[in-house]
Order: C-alpha cells, then structure tokens, then sequence
C-alpha cells in the first residue's frame, strides 16, 4: 500500500513511468512471465534512457529524491581530502577514481581541497553510466573549477583496465547494485522474482533458487547466531565478488573506499528484519513498494558489509578499516574544520548545521558506514577513531 503523502507526477513524469513499465512488461512476458526481482530493480535503475539513473530527471539534492552527504556542503569532501591526502602524496602519479559521480559536488570540493594543500592525483577519473549526470558534471565542473585543475578530469566508460595506483571511492554506490531477493521457504531458499496479476500489475512471485543462491545463503546463514526462519526474507549481492573485482582488480597499490548505509552481517540479518532491507524513495518520502511509478522511483537495499570485506579479500585486498561515518569524518579532521572561523553567522550555523546531519546517531552519522580496502599501502590510520572491524 502506498502511503497517501506520496505526492502525484506531472503528466510528463507518468508517461515516462509507463513507458519504462511497458518495456519492463514486454521483459516479464517475453521471460514466460517471471523475472527475478534483481532483473526488475536492474530495469527500473538503469533501462537505457528510461531507468531512474538513466533518464533525466533531477536526482540528488533538495529538488530531486535524496540528499547524499557531498550535497549537503563542502565538509564531507573536505574531510575525505584531508583523510587521503598523505596517501597520494606516497603513491608515484595516483589516479583517484570515483564511481558514479552524482552531480559532481564530491569532484568539486575534493580537487579545490588538494589544489589548496599541493597534492592534486594526476588523473581525477570519473565512471559515471549515466549520460544525463555525465553532462551535469561536466557543466558544474566547467564552471567551479580552475583550468589547471579541470584538466586533470576525464570521464569514463569502465573501470581502468591498465594496472594503477591510487584510490577507488564511492559513495551510495553499493546500496544501488541489483540485488537478488530471497525468502526462506518450506524447501530452503527461494529467489522472489516478478510477475503479472489478472490486471496486468506487477506483483511478487517467488521460484527455486538455484544452486548459486542455495550457496550464497548457506554462506552468510553460516555466520549467523540463529538460522534463518521459514518465511525470511531478504536481499544478497551473488554477484559482489566478480563486481569488486571488476571494478578494483587493476587497482595495484592504493586504497578503495566505501560509503554507504548498512550494517555488518550478524546486524543484516537479525530476526527483526524479517523483510529485508529494501528500500525505495521519491521526492524525499520513503515507501516500500518497488512496483511504484518505475522510472521516477529510487529503490536501494542496505549494504551487507561483511560481504564487502570478503569480496575485497578475495579480489586480494587486505581490510584496512571500518566505522561509522561520524568515527571516519571526526578522525579525519571534521572538528579542526568547525573551529576554524566562518565568514559570518549565517555561514556558522550553516555549516554546523551540515556537520549535525553528518555525524548525528539519528541522521547519517551512524547509519553511515565507511570500509576500507588496501593493497600495497597502509591505510589503518584513517578508521583508528572508532574502528569496528571486529563486528564484521
């Protein structure tokens, strides 16, 4: 059921919904009438000119759907900068490598901040799917930044596929990867998929799962204090390990670093959440109906952390670190930049305003989480404030 205060489209808005619905119905019926569910959430992000990261529409910010820390001001860029500006300096013409680059508020402030401190990577690359935010970027980095600087800005289609040296970022990048839906059923696992009612509404259905996720579950259930009960339901990345390493595996000496919501695994898979963890936004409300208004909707699911550690390990990284988001910036220098003086009043109560909702329990300080990845370097000093390793 949809909450009431969910606000209606513009006419333009509902017609570009049902178009990327019709094609996502064509897909159902074309499949004999089930895809699974990491299929539905691939098409209604990332359907070419039609998926909600694929169309134009405005995303991040107080006009879009969301507000990603880099938007609500310089600091949390600053904070970054400062954290890894020592690493760049170790490495021989660092790369620095941010994966989807929202509207490109991180870009900015981050190659002002090394500007000022003398320690700009060689290449600021940028591998962002969408062609709609890709111009964004370049339009606002076209006019924040100074030239010496914005040349050192490319855009990318892949991931580098040459060996480098540097750091790998991405903010809110995890909690967007497709991911399979299952459910504990009388048999063992079932994957939760989509299919047509009578009336030609999208709707849950659920197959067998096949032997990759029957894996992936007895795996994360073999760290769990309980079993999973009949009737849980949840989400699993299966395709993590060959995404890490697509996206990191060149990555020869240097750091990847991972901002997102979400918890270790014995956390992700408590009792009380019994429905998993996914979650959809539109203008700045969150709902749990995936099935509204594809095209306009964000849909996410929290990250399972541990499952990150893995897949780095695997990729042949070592964990260099992992806390809160609060425990990363304020180990980074977030409370040496609040005492700095502010141009005026204003500009004070702004920016503490801006640190409230960074670091705060109840805002994003502790939903937040930052890991770290390292090859090569050593990078433990930047989760020294708060480390949680131990929970993964």
């Amino acid at each position: 059921m949809i909450p009431l205060s969910l606000p209606e489209p513009g006419p333009e808005a509902r017609a570009h919904s049902e178009r990327l619905r019709a094609r996502i119905v064509a897909e159902i019926e074309a499949a004999g009438g089930y895809i699974p569910f990491s299929r539905y959430m691939e098409l209604a992000l990332y359907a070419p000119g039609l998926g909600y990261y694929s169309a134009g529409a405005t995303k991040f910010g107080e006009e879009g759907d969301f507000v990603t820390a880099p938007e609500l001001g310089p600091l949390f860029g600053q904070c970054v900068a400062t954290a890894v500006a020592g690493l760049l300096q170790q490495l021989d013409r660092p790369d620095w490598v941010e994966l989807g680059g929202g509207s490109g508020a991180l870009a900015e402030v981050l190659l002002r901040t090394w500007d000022g401190m003398g320690c700009l990577p060689a290449r600021y690359r940028i591998l962002e799917p969408s062609a709609d935010l890709r111009q964004r970027q370049q339009a606002r980095l076209r006019q924040g930044l100074p030239q010496h600087v914005l040349g050192r800005v490319e855009w990318i289609d892949r991931p580098p596929e040459a060996a480098w040296s540097g750091v790998l970022f991405a903010n809110e990048v995890l909690d967007a990867l497709p991911a399979t839906r299952f459910r504990i059923g009388p048999e063992g696992p079932e994957e939760e998929g989509v299919e047509l009612d009578a009336e030609g509404r999208f709707r849950w259905a659920s197959r067998p799962a096949d032997a990759l996720l029957v894996r992936a579950v007895a795996h994360l259930s073999a760290g769990l204090e309980r079993p999973l009960a009949p009737g849980y339901r949840s989400e699993v990345l299966v395709q993590l390990p060959w995404w890490m390493q697509a996206v990191a595996g060149t990555l020869q000496r240097g750091l990847a670093l991972f901002v997102d919501y979400g918890y270790p695994r014995r956390e992700y898979y408590l009792p009380e959440r019994r429905d998993g963890t996914l979650i959809c936004h539109y203008r700045h409300r969150a709902h749990a109906d995936p099935f509204h208004l594809p095209g306009l909707t964000d849909l996410s699911t929290f990250v399972d952390f541990t499952a990150v550690a893995e897949a780095g390990q695997a990729a042949g990284f070592e964990l260099a670190g992992y806390c809160s988001q609060a425990s990363f910036l304020l180990g980074c220098g977030l409370d040496r930049l609040l005492a700095e003086p502010a141009e005026d009043p204003r500009a004070r109560l702004r920016r503490n305003e801006e640190a409230r909702r960074l670091v705060l329990p109840g805002e994003m300080g502790e939903r937040f989480q930052v890991i770290g990845l390292q090859r090569g370097v050593q990078a433990e000093a930047l989760f020294a404030f708060g480390d949680r390793s131990g929970r993964l």
